[in-house]
C-alpha cells in the first residue's frame, strides 16, 4: 500500500500554526516599537525584555510538549491545550494593547505582556505535533512544508494588516494600536475555531496508524520505507530505550544548528523595524513592505521545497538555504538603501528561510518515538527559543553601543556557523522516496 499526503486535512491542521505565527509576526514588529516609542526604552533594555519571554519559552514549550503528550481527552492530545491557549492569549492581548500608549505604566504592560507569553506557550509545542501525530513519518516533510506555507500566510496576513491598519503619529507614542490587535486577535480565534470543527484529532490517528501498519510500517519508522533502517535514519528506539550514541550527536549538532539560525534570523526580524528607519530612512510602517516580500516569496517556495527534499533530502536542502541566506545577510551589510537590489535579496532569504523551516523540524522528530512527539517538539522550540534568549539582548548591545549597521554582519556570523555545524549532522535525512 502506497501513502498518500491528505492535502486538504494538512491544510486544515496548519490552521493551528496559521493561529501562532498571525500573533508573533506583530509581537516581533511592533512589541520593540513600543517599548522604544510609548515607554523610552534603549536598544539594550529593550532587548533584554524581549528576551524575558523566551526564557519562559524554555521551560514552558518542553512543558506543555510532553504534558500533551500524557493527555488523552475525547477531543484528543493536543486540542485542549490548543483551545486554553488561544483564549488566553487573545483576551491578554487585547487587554496589553489598552497599555501600549501609557508611557507611566511600564510595569503594568510587561507584566501582562510575560501572561501573554505565558499563555502562547501553553499551545504551542501541543500545536506543532499535531502534524506529525496525524501524518505518516515518510511524508512529514511535504507534510511540513504545507504547516510552514499555512504559517506564512498568517504572517502575510499580519504584515497586509500592519499595511492597512498602522499609520504612525506625528509622536509615535501615541500610534492606534486597536484596529489591528482587534484584526488580529478575530483571526486568531477564527484559524482555531476551524481547526476545531475539522479536525477530530482521535480518529484521525487512528485511521493514521491502521494505514501506516497496513503499508508495513509503524509511526515510529523513519522515512525510508524499509523499516530494517529506522535506526540508521535517525529513529530513537521505542519504549523509553536509550537513543544510540550516533544518533544523539546528530540530534545535538542539529539543535545546536536550530539554535545558530534562529540567532542570526531573529536578530534582522527583531531589529528590522528600526533599522529601516534609522539607517534606510523609511518610515509609517514601510518595513512591512520588505518583509512581505520575504514571507511571499517564502509562500511560493513551500511546496516546490517539500518536493526537492524528497529528491536531495533534508540536509542538503538545509543546507542550500543556510548558504543563500548568508550570503543575503553580507549583501545585505553593504546596502544603502532600499533598492530593487534589496527586493531581490529578500526574495532569496524567503526561499532560504523557507529551505531551513520545511526541513528541520521533521528532522528532530525522526529521531524521536512516536509517542514523545510533544517532547521532542518542546526540544525544538526550546533551542530555537534559547536563540531569542540570546539574540535581542547581545544584537540590541551592539545596535545602540557601535551602530545599527552591525545588524546584518552579526546574521551572517552565524548563520555561517550554523552552515558549519549543519554539515556534522548525520541522522534524520529523508532518504528518496519511489
Amino acid at each position: 500500500m502506497k501513502l498518500k499526503l491528505n492535502y486538504g486535512r494538512t491544510i486544515l491542521i496548519g490552521f493551528a500554526f496559521m493561529s501562532i505565527c498571525i500573533f508573533w509576526q506583530f509581537y516581533d514588529n511592533e512589541i520593540p516599537r513600543i517599548l522604544k516609542y510609548t515607554f523610552g526604552l534603549g536598544e539594550g533594555i529593550t532587548g533584554f525584555i524581549m528576551a524575558l519571554d523566551n526564557v519562559f519559552a524554555l521551560f514552558l514549550l518542553p512543558l506543555f510538549g510532553t504534558l500533551s503528550d500524557r493527555t488523552n481527552t475525547k477531543i484528543g492530545k493536543r486540542m485542549p491545550f490548543i483551545l486554553i491557549g488561544t483564549v488566553a492569549s487573545t483576551i491578554l492581548f487585547q487587554i496589553l494593547i489598552n497599555f501600549a500608549n501609557v508611557p507611566g505604566r511600564i510595569a503594568i504592560f510587561i507584566i501582562i505582556l510575560l501572561l501573554l507569553l505565558v499563555s502562547m506557550g501553553i499551545y504551542r509545542s501541543p500545536a506543532v505535533a499535531m502534524m506529525p501525530d496525524l501524518t505518516p513519518p515518510p511524508l512529514r516533510s511535504r507534510a511540513n512544508a504545507i504547516i510552514n506555507l499555512m504559517g506564512t500566510v498568517g504572517a502575510v496576513y499580519t504584515l497586509a494588516m500592519i499595511s492597512l491598519l498602522l499609520k504612525d503619529a506625528d509622536d509615535q507614542s501615541r500610534t492606534n494600536y486597536t484596529p489591528l490587535a482587534l484584526a488580529i486577535s478575530i483571526a486568531m480565534v477564527v484559524c482555531v475555531v476551524i481547526l476545531f470543527i475539522t479536525i477530530r484529532e482521535n480518529s484521525i490517528r487512528d485511521k493514521i496508524t491502521k494505514e501506516v501498519e497496513a503499508a508495513g510500517l509503524s509511526m515510529d519508522d523513519a522515512d525510508d520505507e524499509a523499516s530494517k533502517k529506522a535506526a540508521d535514519a535517525g529513529k530513537e528506539p521505542a519504549g523509553g530505550a536509550a537513543m544510540p550514541a550516533a544518533v544523539k550527536r546528530s540530534l545535538i549538532f542539529l539543535l545546536i544548528s536550530v539554535l545558530l539560525w534562529f540567532t542570526a534570523y531573529n536578530a534582522v526580524t527583531t531589529a528590522f523595524s528600526r533599522y529601516v528607519e534609522e539607517v534606510w530612512g523609511l518610515k509609517n510602517g514601510a518595513y512591512a513592505n520588505c518583509l512581505m516580500i520575504a514571507t511571499i516569496a517564502a509562500v511560493i517556495s513551500y511546496l516546490p521545497i517539500g518536493w526537492i527534499s524528497s529528491k536531495i533530502g533534508r540536509k542538503k536542502t538545509i543546507l542550500m538555504g543556510v548558504a543563500l541566506m548568508s550570503i543575503c545577510y553580507l549583501a545585505g551589510a553593504f546596502a544603502a538603501g532600499y533598492s530593487n537590489a534589496i527586493v531581490f535579496m529578500f526574495v532569496v532569504i524567503g526561499f532560504g528561510w523557507a529551505s531551513i523551516n520545511v526541513n528541520s523540524y521533521p528532522m528532530v522528530v525522526q529521531m524521536s518515538s512516536a509517542s514523545d512527539i510533544g517532547k521532542y517538539t518542546g526540544y525544538y522550540y526550546t533551542f530555537s527559543m534559547a536563540a531569542q534568549v540570546f539574540t535581542p539582548i547581545a544584537s540590541g548591545i551592539l545596535l545602540e553601543q557601535v551602530s545599527y549597521r552591525t545588524l546584518f554582519p552579526y546574521a551572517f556570523v552565524f548563520s555561517t556557523l550554523a552552515f558549519v555545524t549543519m554539515l556534522m549532522v548525520r541522522h534524520g535525512d529523508s532518504e528518496r522516496q519511489a
